[in-house]
This record gives C-alpha cells, structure tokens and sequence, in this order.
C-alpha cells in the first residue's frame, strides 16, 4: 500500500474556488487516511494565482514578485482543504520541504502550498516524493489524462493511457518556464520525474474518486513509468 503525493491543480480547486469539490477531496483523504495510507497534497493557486500575477506585472514588478503573489494565492487554496481535513490533517501549511516527515509523523495527510519564486507546485509535488521517498504522485488536472495535443485546439487530440519517462521529456521537459505557466506538467518537473523513475498519474481532478482508483491499481488517466 503506496503512501502518495497528490498535486491538485489549481485549474480544478481554485479556477474559481470550489467549496464543494474541496470538500469532496476532503471526505477522500479521509478515507484513504482511515486504511493506512500517508498522503502529502500540494495545490496550485489557479484563477486567483493567475489573477494576481496579472495586478504585479501591470505594477511593474519582476518575475519573483510575481510569483510571490501567486504563491499565497496556493497557500490559501491549500489552508481551506487543511482545515476541511481537520483533525487527520494539521491546520498547518507547511513553508519547507524539510518539516514534512514530522508532521506525516503525527499526521496521516498534510496540504502544502507553493514555496518560494521560480519553483511551481508542480516542482514542489516532485521534491517532495523525493524528500519522503514516496513512490507515487498523482497530478489532478482539469484534462482526463494527457493528450497527444492540445484537446482545446485540435479535435481530434487523443488520450494517451500511457507513456515512457523518454516520451514525458519529449512532450514536457522543454518548455520555458515564466510565472504563471500553464502546463500538464511543467518542465522541471517533468525532467525530475524522468530523472529519477517516479511513477507518476495524470488524472481528471474533478472527480475525487479517481485518486481512490489510482491508488489501488485501477486503470485512470495516464500512467508514466519506466
């Protein structure tokens, strides 16, 4: 029984924020939690993120400020599913990568926002299943899985159910980054994940059930392994 990371995108909670699918995530966890497993969440900022990052750049303000801004709006979205959680999670959002093993100590899910400039959720979700030597992330997104292209554009994208770690760098590894960057994964991610074999599962986010599904070997969204 794997313990997990699960990156929640902030496309699925916060694009706008949605009380009920937050709810929905936190009677989930509940249940995973009661059978055993240990879970890390880290949610994205999404709408309001973006929303921010929009007011500093009109401000004149640099890429890190802008990511500051949107980094608080994750941090937000992250304390709501922390205390709808409560008491299998702590009402604390985590600032370092460093105070997870003790907090998953005493608790069996801890929510965690974004951390510092240049870094995206995404990127933290990856260091994290490192730091705690979690052999699965989940990413939640607001796509069924990841297409050949872009579904929003081409019509005649298709899903692809699974996929090699050389086949993730192809598609993801090479984008740029910039502060508010819109990607199934983004690319220092991406090259983490290949790098160092993390099976990972992209996933529809709003179902919540699909995390249930994931977890225990059900075939849901893609699947990158080696």
């Amino acid at each position: 029984m794997p313990d997990f990371v699960l990156r929640i995108g902030g496309s699925v909670l916060a694009s706008p924020i949605n009380p009920r699918l937050i709810t929905g995530y936190s009677r989930v966890l509940r249940r995973l939690a009661s059978e055993g497993f240990r879970i890390l969440v880290v949610t994205g900022g999404g709408e309001l993120a973006r929303r921010l990052i929009g007011y500093a750049r009109s401000m004149g303000m640099p890429v890190d400020s802008q990511d500051r801004v949107a980094i608080q709006a994750s941090r937000v979205v992250a304390q709501l599913l922390a205390e709808a959680l409560k008491p299998v999670a702590p009402s604390e959002v985590p600032y370092r990568i460093g105070r997870l093993p003790r907090l998953l100590e005493r608790f069996k899910v801890v929510v965690m926002g974004g951390l510092r400039p240049g870094m995206t959720t995404d990127t933290v979700a990856v260091l994290a299943a490192l730091k705690l030597g979690f052999p699965l992330l989940i990413k939640a997104t607001d796509r069924d899985g990841v297409y050949d292209k872009d579904p929003s554009i081409y019509p005649d994208a298709s899903k692809i159910d699974s996929m090699d770690f050389d086949r993730l760098m192809d598609m993801f590894g090479r984008i740029h980054y910039k502060a508010g960057l819109k990607s199934i994964i983004d690319p220092k991610a991406a090259r983490l994940i290949a790098r160092h074999r993390i099976k990972t599962v992209v996933l529809n986010g709003f179902k919540p059930e699909n995390i249930e599904l994931a977890v225990k070997g059900h075939k849901v969204g893609t699947i990158i392994h080696g």
